[in-house]
């Protein structure tokens, strides 16, 4: 019976060992950043990324594109645009790169 209890206590051992590693693993490599609900953020790339920032500028009337998201959960497409007063605005775009929505995510550029 004691070393049943033994074996038992082992591998219980060796199973938090794993998890354990394993969001380590998933930490180091970029794993769960993705703000609150812990998914990946991907960012816009190619001829994709273009258009969408030529939307986003359109929308905002200029700027600079500071960051971009593809799969955002607000939309097919997200672009966050840095104003020449410091102003954020986070634009939504669909698949086909038509604005849904926008927003002052920094009125004073903080």
């Amino acid at each position: 019976m004691k070393d049943k209890f033994k074996g038992a206590l082992i591998a219980v051992g060796v199973i938090a060992v794993l998890a354990t590693g394993g969001a380590a693993i998933a930490g180091a490599t970029g794993g769960g950043d993705g703000g609150d609900k812990g998914e990946k953020e991907t960012p816009i790339t190619g001829a994709a990324l273009e258009r969408a920032s030529q939307a986003a500028l359109k929308e905002t009337g200029g700027g600079k594109v500071t960051e971009t998201e593809q799969g955002d959960e607000e939309s097919y497409y997200e672009v966050e645009v840095t104003k020449a007063d410091g102003s954020q605005v986070d634009v939504q775009l669909d698949k086909a790169f038509n604005v849904v929505g926008s927003k002052v995510d920094h009125e004073d550029g903080d």
